[in-house]
């Protein structure tokens, strides 16, 4: 793995509903997957988030994995009902969890990159409408500002809202993700543009109230047309343009792309694309995979399967590391001037761990796929991109959505039954290679 620049931020990341458990502890309030993982069917195991890694009991000991990691960054998200009681009333018990938490990460100089959402919108925000509402957009900025006030003295990057894509798609389009829509493709446009002015007001709110820079955290994924089909490049690309522009262009280019622009239109107000295009500090890329598509009959018109020619994860997502390089690339291009500094904002893979008879987790593959992406990202550096950080995701094997605790991300282990945490191999290949580029000099070799 080629040598990173001396400033290089390196961080772990996780998010609050797939690690925090206690979900009825403390005057935390349902959340939209609290009453999704309990439809029949709707979680792979059966899985629901009540127990998950129990961090809201074990955070003392999660954050010391953390320290030992070496990394200079935590990225976590703030479960918005567990500080935010009904009307929007701050929830003391709430706060005073992440007060703990942020203090003891400082103590150990570890900077908190705090996510304000990643997909726990509260029940009784839904049972009004949800994103449909263009309140609730409203309702978020208020929510900003209140953990801010409370927690920004501590924060050393703000974000608002991870992954919009997956959350418009998945929840409210396809329905494989809480809150369970499966909207008309004609009617969705409604939440997209109306996650995107939450994004935009939950900025204004957060450089009100303090100096901390703010990062955008979107997805992205090249597409390939799985045959050269014309039916099949377009649906391709029209999914590059609703997964990697959709929630790009309005934040960076204060417009929607012209293909997008007939399922948001009806919604658009004066003054809307303004606030959406409040501007940001730093561009968080999430980045996985690369992605087939080819098109279908249906209000859907397009499926997604992985391009033949790959390894894939356990995930079924194919392994493609010169695809990282490519989004990073990309996005230089495509937004030039407009484009802040970049951070690779997750990053990680699925792979089936066990814990041996000795009591070790060994996760070769895991290994081989950050090596991998990480020489993807000094590529994009050698090409003139300014890439600020990588932060590997995740932490700890977690509750992972639909597929419930069938799939393993994590640089530790975590057993549900007993929630004994173990350090994979990969763990400390990781601790190793941030303590290699910290020493070598400033773009040299470290291996």
């Amino acid at each position: 793995m080629a040598g990173f620049p001396p400033n290089f931020v390196w961080g772990v990341a996780a998010s609050a509903f797939q690690i925090e458990g206690a979900t009825t502890e403390g005057g935390r309030l349902p959340s939209v997957w609290d009453t999704f993982g309990r439809r029949p069917g709707a979680i792979a195991d059966g899985g629901t988030g009540d127990v998950a890694c129990d961090h809201v009991h074990r955070w003392r000991e999660d954050v010391a994995l953390i320290a030992d990691l070496g990394v200079d960054a935590y990225r976590l998200s703030v479960s918005w009902p567990r500080v935010i009681g009904a009307a929007g009333v701050p929830n003391p018990a709430g706060l005073d969890f992440y007060d703990r938490l942020l203090d003891e990460l400082g103590e150990r100089g570890i900077t908190p990159v705090v996510n304000l959402f990643h997909w726990d919108l509260p029940q009784w925000l839904q049972d009004e409408g949800g994103w449909l509402r263009r309140d609730t957009a409203h309702r978020f900025a208020d929510y900003a500002a209140v953990v801010a006030a409370r927690l920004g003295d501590r924060v050393g990057t703000w974000a608002a809202i991870n992954e919009m894509f997956e959350h418009f798609v998945l929840g409210h389009v396809v329905g494989e993700h809480a809150p369970g829509l499966r909207l008309p493709l004609a009617e969705s446009g409604a939440v997209a543009h109306h996650l995107l002015l939450a994004h935009g007001s939950a900025v204004a709110a957060l450089r009100a109230a303090g100096p901390a820079p703010i990062m955008a955290i979107n997805s992205y994924a090249p597409a390939r047309p799985l045959s050269d089909a014309a039916a099949d490049v377009a649906a391709a690309a029209f999914y590059d343009t609703v997964q990697n522009r959709l929630f790009t262009d309005p934040l960076l280019l204060g417009r929607y792309p012209d293909e997008a622009l007939p399922l948001v239109q009806p919604v658009i107000r004066d003054g809307d694309m303004a606030v959406i295009a409040n501007p940001v500090d730093l561009w968080g890329v999430n980045y996985y995979t690369v992605n087939g598509v080819r098109a279908v009959a249906g209000d859907i018109p397009l499926e997604v399967a992985p391009p033949a020619g790959y390894p894939v994860t356990a995930f079924d997502w194919a392994i493609v590391p010169e695809g990282l390089t490519e989004v990073l690339l990309t996005l230089r291009d495509r937004y030039g001037d407009r484009l802040p500094p970049l951070v690779v904002s997750e990053n990680g893979c699925a792979v089936d761990d066990v814990v041996d008879a000795g009591g070790q987790c060994a996760d070769p593959d895991r290994v081989a796929f950050l090596a991998a992406h990480l020489d993807a990202v000094r590529a994009a550096l050698d090409a003139g991109v300014d890439v600020r950080g990588f932060y590997v995701w995740s932490l700890l094997d977690n509750f992972e959505w639909a597929a419930g605790y069938t799939k393993r991300f994590g640089l530790v282990h975590v057993d549900y039954d007993t929630q004994r945490r173990t350090p994979k191999s990969s763990f400390g290949w990781l601790r190793e290679q941030i303590r290699l580029n910290r020493t070598a000099p400033a773009g040299g070799p470290a291996r």
